[in-house]
């Protein structure tokens, strides 16, 4: 049960932090005139917090499972992900009121908040061996 909580202590740390992000950059492209790429980047977003949770969800599913149980999951998942990805793209490409690299921006949203979580963290912490 620990590791449940701790996957879903993460999923809010990033996923809370990469919507709040989101918002405040579509806030400033909607001001600026850009609405398309806006409203893309949130769309973006939220598919990419839902696959980050997924994954998050399927993690515990693999474990005590025999190895082509735990491939056979993990094949299934990632197939449901690539498809559940293919939604958004498939908008922005279909609706002019959506912008395709607002939507990829978007899609990598939760992908950057852990890098830069991650970045920030190794450079305060090499400031304080100094």
């Amino acid at each position: 049960m620990e590791s449940s909580a701790s996957i879903r202590e993460t999923e809010k740390k990033y996923c809370s932090v990469a919507m709040f992000a989101a918002i405040a950059v579509s806030v400033a492209f909607i001001a600026a005139g850009y609405k398309p790429i806006g409203k893309s980047l949130i769309l973006g977003t939220i598919f990419s917090i839902i696959n980050f949770v997924l994954m998050g969800e399927t993690l515990p599913a693999r474990i005590d499972k025999t190895r082509s149980e735990a491939t056979l999951i993990a094949l299934a998942s990632i197939g449901f992900r690539y498809a559940l990805m293919a939604i958004p793209l498939f908008m922005a490409v279909r609706s002019q009121e959506y912008n395709v690299f607002g939507v990829i921006a978007g899609i990598f949203m939760v992908q950057l908040m852990i890098l830069g979580d991650h970045l920030a963290t190794f450079i305060f912490s090499t400031r304080k061996q100094e």
